[in-house]
């Protein structure tokens, strides 16, 4: 890779680069990616599915006939390891495929000017000579070299090891150089913790300083999640139990039969017949597309478990701004001092907010402002800045204007700027009255003030400054029309919504009234809330739903105390303020178009629209993923108990082997896609939304889960016991008995996929539900057996004979009504009003 000159970085930090300037250095210079660890190919696809135990089972038992010269039924295991290896593959692919297209969506964002324009783009896309816009809580995404900075100080601690912010400042005179000093350069991974910049990209990609240590992000092992752990026990159980079995299968077939030989193939049925490979196969499937058919509603997620745990959520924390509202401020009204000048005093009222305004921002209230104001140029040279912060809810930059003076201009929430003011008593009363009318209505309400100096001194901190108030400004944001229906779905499905807003207790009721929350009007503030205790706390979250004029420490104490209560939270959140609560929620939910990378980071979920109404999509689809995730459970807790039985009957009774190897992997290839991808492509219930939250602690493998599964599975070994006894009874002969027996395991194996469809509906009643990944499966399913039993050459390797009509009709009619009792078990939770298995 070439490294780029001096001139690639002379781009204009008002213009940027042009897109087709962009385009071209992102060829010339590749993508903006730290080095990655080994690309998953097909070829390593295909290595690792070779090393799982099922398709070692399948190689072993091909050596064995090989070795004992049965040539065809060789050749037939071979042709069966080759079609395994090909849906095994399609299916990892196709994860991968998922997996990457999440990661994309899910890397860090860029704000940067190009063509004159401010927009966000992935970092990846981010190259050099791109000026890129620094805000606070911003994850900076290449290195770079400030040319404008305000109050700036960066956590460099990924590169450096050090915890201490280091202070950033733009150089007298840029030079734009491709490697600059460490004073006003700033560097790929590092975090904004303080201020604002504006940066000049100098290297991208593997030429950054991080990209040099080669940090190898993709090699990071993770934590397994509880359900993964859980699998894995689950498997190593089964594993073992099933060595023991087939050690003893081998035993008694050589010890009764003296056929050591057809032992050892008997055995290695059994062992592909309980392996249960599918748990961690149907586990990571379920996840990933889950997840990217969550994305399509513009939820992203970040961290697989939050899906498992959207189904239990019981309650929602949500900020008011850009998420119950359009996040599309306009000032409504200007309420000014008494005795002012109307329309004078107005404009200088609103210069007053731009000058306290950030001119490249994506703030609603800024741009608000900055478009109601008047277009006038800033008063003097910025000289300093003071910052919004959590102990002072006000913002003031200092302007040097040409006569040597300083004009201060501050804007930020009422109760502080008159705090700071010289307003005399009459005025503060004016302003209070104004402020509750305005609030009430629902406006969100800022005060704006100025401070004019002639000497040029300057306080130290903002607390010291003395403010003469200019007015007020009430400024509407509208509610999201898609809320109030939102929030109602949200209730019926038992998840309390929770607005926990730094506005003022009347803006807060006002818009909650519209949302449709309950309890409008009984509203605590954050002083309230730090006055508590925190068993006062846990009682008060209990019932209140409103909390206004709350500070970010506050909403980690109501987290807490929520989960306190046994609730299963939920938070969104866009600053980096609200990082602490979000990370301790349940599921932290991002607002990915106004949030910050650190909140992005310690999310779940990112809102790529920051849609309200795409949370309730999130919780739809969550429930349906676990619904279906146990259905699959179900349905191979099921389909495992005939196989492994009839593999072991005739062995104990002395009577003809019923299934081989090759009949068990005939069903391998029924299982895989029917768990794997049919009951993925299931749609919902219906009434999924009027179902309680899953408790937090239940298990996807629980007593109901495994207990019916099993009781499914019982009934159809004795349906496909009952064909070969009466087979056998007819005085037909193996060959016979086993064609007829391994048809009702068919037949039943497709009853048991399509009563497990629903919990609720009978199979009549889900034919109308599109599922065309299952019709695909049952079709082929029934096309391939009737190949197996009518094509002469591939019934002889089946060791079948031929079925007349008669055997047909038994085997079908024995194998749909195994499945039976449970079609009425669903219509006596019907009539009792139950709404899952688990409530039985």
């Amino acid at each position: 890779m070439t490294y780029p000159g001096a001139v690639e970085l002379q781009s204009n930090p008002r213009i940027g680069l042009t897109d087709s300037e962009a385009k071209e250095r992102l060829r010339k210079y590749g993508p903006n990616e730290l080095p990655t660890g080994r690309k998953v190919t097909l070829l390593s696809i295909t290595l690792g599915t070779l090393k799982e135990p099922m398709l070692l089972l399948l190689v072993a038992t091909g050596v064995v006939y090989l070795l004992i010269g049965e040539l065809r039924e060789a050749v037939a295991i071979i042709a069966s390891i080759l079609v395994v290896i090909g849906i095994s593959v399609s299916q990892r692919q196709r994860t991968e495929r998922t997996l990457e297209a999440l990661r994309d969506l899910t890397s860090p964002r860029a704000l940067v000017i190009r063509a004159e324009r401010t927009r966000r783009i992935p970092a990846r896309e981010v190259v050099v000579g791109d000026i890129v816009i620094l805000n606070e809580g911003d994850r900076i995404a290449a290195d770079g070299e400030l040319l404008e900075s305000v109050s700036l100080a960066l956590d460099e601690s990924l590169l450096t090891g050090e915890s201490l912010p280091v202070e950033k400042s733009a150089a007298a005179t840029s030079s734009l150089r491709s490697a600059p000093d460490q004073a006003n350069a700033v560097y790929a991974g590092t975090l904004v913790i303080r201020g604002h910049g504006i940066a000049v990209v100098t290297a991208t990609g593997v030429q950054s300083e991080i990209g040099k240590i080669g940090v190898h992000l993709r090699n990071a092992a993770s934590e397994p999640t509880r359900l993964e752990r859980e699998t894995t026990r689950l498997v190593r159980s089964f594993g073992i139990l099933s060595l023991l079995v087939c050690a003893f299968l081998t035993s008694m077939y050589g010890l009764l039969r003296g056929d050591w030989t057809k032992g050892i193939l008997s055995a290695l049925a059994l062992a592909i017949s309980m392996v249960p490979e599918e748990f961690p196969v149907v586990l990571s499937i379920f996840m990933a597309i889950g997840a990217w058919r969550i994305s399509q509603k513009k939820v992203l997620t970040r961290r697989f478990p939050a899906i498992e745990m959207l189904g239990a959520a019981t309650v929602l924390c949500v900020d008011k701004t850009g998420t119950l509202t359009e996040n599309r401020m306009a000032v409504q009204e200007v309420f000014l001092a008494p005795q002012a000048d109307g329309t004078a005093a107005r404009e200088e009222l609103l210069n007053t907010a731009a000058f306290a305004s950030e001119r490249n921002t994506a703030d609603p209230v800024d741009r608000a402002v900055l478009a109601a104001a008047p277009p006038t140029e800033p008063p003097g040279k910025l000289i300093r800045e003071y910052p919004l912060s959590s102990e002072s809810m006000l913002v003031a930059k200092a302007y040097l204007d040409e006569s040597g003076g300083t004009l201060v201009a501050a804007k930020g929430a009422p109760e502080e700027i008159l705090r700071l003011s010289t307003a005399t008593t009459l005025h503060r009363e004016a302003y209070e009255s104004a402020l509750q009318r305005m609030t009430q209505s629902g406006m969100r309400v800022i005060a704006v003030a100025r401070q004019r100096m002639q000497d040029g001194a300057l306080p130290d901190a903002k607390t010291q400054l003395q403010l003469e108030v200019l007015g007020l400004i009430g400024l509407a944001d509208p509610i999201r029309s898609t809320v109030p229906a939102a929030v109602k779905e949200l209730a019926e499905a038992g998840i309390r919504v929770v607005m926990i807003t730094g506005d003022y207790s009347g803006t807060a009721s006002a818009i909650a009234l519209r949302a449709g929350l309950l309890n409008p009007y009984d509203v605590t503030t954050g002083s309230s809330v730090e006055a508590l205790d925190d068993a006062s706390l846990r009682a008060l979250v209990r019932s209140c739903n409103i909390f206004a004029r709350v500070r970010p420490e506050q909403k980690l104490r109501l987290v807490n105390a929520l989960k306190a209560n046994q609730e299963v939270v939920a938070m969104t959140g866009d600053g980096v303020n609200d990082a602490p609560a979000m990370k301790a929620a349940h599921i932290g939910i991002a607002m990915g178009a106004r949030g910050s990378d650190v909140a992005r980071e310690a999310a779940a979920l990112v809102l790529a629209d920051d849609d309200f109404p795409a949370i309730v999509d999130a919780v739809r689809l969550g429930r349906i993923i676990y619904d279906n995730l146990t259905k699959a459970v179900r349905y191979i807790f099921a389909v495992h108990v005939p196989i492994a039985g009839m593999a072991v009957l005739p062995v104990l009774f002395n009577w003809p082997i019923l299934l081989m190897p090759l009949h068990i992997v005939f069903f391998e290839l029924i299982i895989d896609p029917a768990c794997s991808i049919a009951f993925e492509a299931e749609p919902g219930e219906p009434g999924i939304m009027r179902r309680k939250p899953r408790p937090e602690l239940a298990r996807l493998y629980d007593k109901s889960t495994i207990g019916i599964g099993l009781l499914q599975g019982l009934g159809l070994f004795l349906a496909v016991l009952g064909a070969f006894v009466l087979s056998m009874r007819w005085g037909s002969g193996p060959e016979d008995a086993r064609a007829i027996a391994f048809t009702a395991l068919v037949a039943g194996n497709l009853a048991l996929i399509w009563a497990n469809r629903s919990a609720l509906r009978t199979v009549l009643e889900t034919l109308g539900t599109r599922n065309v990944a299952l019709w695909l499966v049952t079709l082929g399913t029934v096309a391939t057996l009737l190949l197996i039993l009518y094509v002469p050459g591939l019934r002889d390797v089946f060791e079948f004979s031929f079925l007349h009509a008669r055997d047909l009709l038994v085997a079908f009619g024995l194998g749909f009504a195994s499945i039976a009792w449970f079609e009425v078990l669903k219509l006596i939770r019907r009539r009792k009003g139950l709404r899952t298995l688990q409530s039985i």
